[in-house]
């Protein structure tokens, strides 16, 4: 089996430097590029939008995702209309941001509350998001966009995207050639178990768009370097091989050392031991 993709760090973790030091690091540890953040980009006009975005492609880099608003207020599944219509519309502010950087997929949590959905009802979740997808879609589609929906914590139970069967539910709902989902290990495994995790990427995978690699010991999202947990990552990687995904990998944790300015060599062994996962995982 090959590898057919690349790795990005998350910007969240390089909010300290400047866009040419971080240009500077993603090719001196073989990153492709970074997922983008609001922060990173946030004051910045469409013009410094266009140039930030020319200036990583001129340096064979790339921002190819790009992490949608997430604070609490940014509930696109929201039950209050006010709350879901101001969440869209910032969705839609920042997914036109994201595209003249170069970003061509969105990450999108599907709602920030942590309501069990079993006492909420799943149906209520759908119709909310759906009134959200029905206003994003046709803009993502004119965008060139995709708006990756991603897999949530439990947060103390069945969460609205915590179930694989969720995921099954918004494909078979809402099937449109610009909605696809980002698989994230950590939140798989935090609520699904060894046993259950797996299945995110299975249901997934027929609208696999992106990918945030983080690991832990199942109890919480500690975010964890990729191999520092319990994450099954041959079963990761090996299934992202057969699907020949082609995008850049989001590692969405700190390296494992000493922070929080690390080290050179902490982000390099952060690449090269996602690497030798990878490596090892597709060699069996």
């Amino acid at each position: 089996m090959e590898q057919t993709w690349t790795w990005s760090v998350t910007g969240n973790q390089v909010t300290d430097k400047t866009h040419a030091e971080i240009r500077d690091l993603c090719n001196t540890i073989g990153l492709s590029g970074i997922e983008g953040v609001v922060p990173l980009f946030d004051g910045k006009n469409n013009t410094e939008l266009e140039s930030i975005g020319k200036a990583y492609r001129n340096a064979g880099l790339s921002i190819k995702t790009f992490h949608l608003p997430y604070s609490g207020e940014d509930d696109i599944a929201s039950f209050y209309e006010a709350v879901r219509k101001r969440a869209v519309h910032k969705a839609l502010r920042w997914m036109e941001r994201a595209a003249l950087i170069g970003a061509t997929i969105g990450i999108q949590h599907p709602t920030t509350t942590r309501y069990n959905v079993d006492e909420e009802g799943l149906e209520n979740y759908v119709r909310q998001i759906g009134k959200s997808l029905e206003t994003l879609l046709p803009e993502a589609q004119k965008l060139g966009f995709t708006i990756a929906i991603e897999n949530m914590l439990p947060a103390g139970g069945g969460r609205f995207a915590s179930r694989p069967e969720h995921f099954q539910r918004l494909l078979q709902d809402f099937d449109h050639p610009n909605l696809g989902f980002c698989l994230d290990t950590g939140h798989a495994l935090c609520a699904g178990g060894p046993d259950i995790a797996p299945q995110f990427q299975d249901a997934m995978t027929p609208k696999l768009a992106a990918f945030h690699l983080a690991d832990n010991a199942g109890d919480r999202d500690s975010h964890l370097a990729p191999g520092r947990g319990l994450v099954n990552w041959t079963y990761v990687f090996r299934n992202a091989a057969k699907m020949q995904y082609t995008g850049a990998m989001c590692i969405e944790t700190p390296p494992f050392a000493h922070g929080p300015a690390y080290s050179l060599d902490a982000w390099k062994n952060l690449v090269s031991e996602t690497q030798a996962l990878t490596d090892r995982a597709l060699a069996d």
